[in-house]
């Protein structure tokens, strides 16, 4: 049974950017292993892909909101806190009751490269939970940012379609990060398939160059930009790590952040996306000036590379 979370009051009156997924509960072995190396203790650390984002876009001073749900644990009322402490709406954040709230195990190499083993990964009936107030959450925001983790089951997919449409009919900005991850899926190709549908609905498009060389087949970052555009796209944001981050599209740009120290690079595409989407939202959407806003958007990355956590 879903439990309506009251809404508690935020300074800021803007209307906020919604950001449509899931939050969950990383479990971090604060390590790098060797290979064959038992791992642990695990670390609690907040996370959830848009969650991750909604946090980036409240610290870079902008309103956001987590449009999905949580289930009525611990965990979950964990998550909801730490997000209302950071700033995000807990708004349109459903909380089920006899729902478990998704827990990720996250280890990582020598090569300081995360791996994920997710349990209880049942987003369909958090997001199914947004029926009841997806529309108003939708034209009650100021532009939506989504992912391919909400395409990955029949349920989660229906309710991101939805929420394409209802921005779509009210002239928001659709903001699409794929956040691809392998584990999620049982092959590349119908993640590669959704990924290019939500292209075509999307204003902007930010993903890193192995996610673009996925959807387009294409390695070089500036040509797979390029590339993207054609399924409809106005701006095509590909990021590097720590390498040169370039747009196409509006403008045709680059920026190569100052390397920074890593402790990990968990959730460093998600502040970037945090950081690029509060940054476009300041100019008022004029992606012509996206350029302005990629070293603010470099430095939101850059700032959760200093500790082990994804926020």
């Amino acid at each position: 049974m879903e439990r309506e979370r009251p809404a508690r009051p935020h300074s800021d009156q803007r209307p906020p950017i919604a950001c449509l997924g899931e939050a969950i509960a990383d479990l971090i072995c604060e390590r790098n292993l060797a290979k064959g190396e038992a791992p642990g203790p695990f670390v609690p650390w907040p996370g959830g892909a848009l969650a991750n984002v909604a946090v980036a876009i409240a610290r870079s001073g902008a309103p956001a909101a987590l449009v999905g749900g949580v289930g009525g644990d611990g965990w979950g009322r964990w998550l909801a806190d730490g997000l209302e402490s950071e700033g995000v709406s807990t708004r349109w954040l459903a909380t089920l009751d006899g729902a478990d709230t998704p827990v990720a195990l996250i280890e990582f190499d020598s090569g300081n490269e995360p791996a994920f083993q997710v349990y209880g990964e049942h987003i369909g009936p958090t997001m199914a939970a947004t029926g009841d107030f997806l529309e108003e959450a939708i034209t009650g925001s100021r532009a939506v940012v989504i992912g391919s983790n909400t395409m990955v089951g029949e349920v989660e997919r229906n309710v991101t379609r939805r929420a394409v449409e209802l921005a779509a009919a009210a002239g928001l900005p659709v903001l699409l990060d794929p956040n691809y991850r392998p584990n999620r899926w049982t092959s590349e190709e119908p993640a590669r398939d959704f990924c290019r549908e939500l292209s075509g609905s999307a204003t902007v498009v930010k993903l890193n160059q192995g996610e673009a060389e996925m959807i387009t087949g294409i390695g070089e970052p500036l040509a797979a930009a390029r590339d993207l555009l054609k399924l409809g796209p106005e701006l095509v944001v590909v990021t590097n790590g720590e390498g040169e981050i370039v747009t196409a599209g509006a403008v045709e740009a680059r920026h190569r952040p100052e390397p920074v120290e890593t402790v990990s690079p968990l959730g460093a595409g998600d502040a970037f996306m945090g950081g690029l989407a509060a940054g476009l939202a300041g100019l008022d959407w004029d992606l012509s000036r996206a350029a302005e806003v990629l070293p603010g958007a470099a430095l939101a990355a850059a700032a959760v590379c200093g500790h082990w956590g994804a926020q």
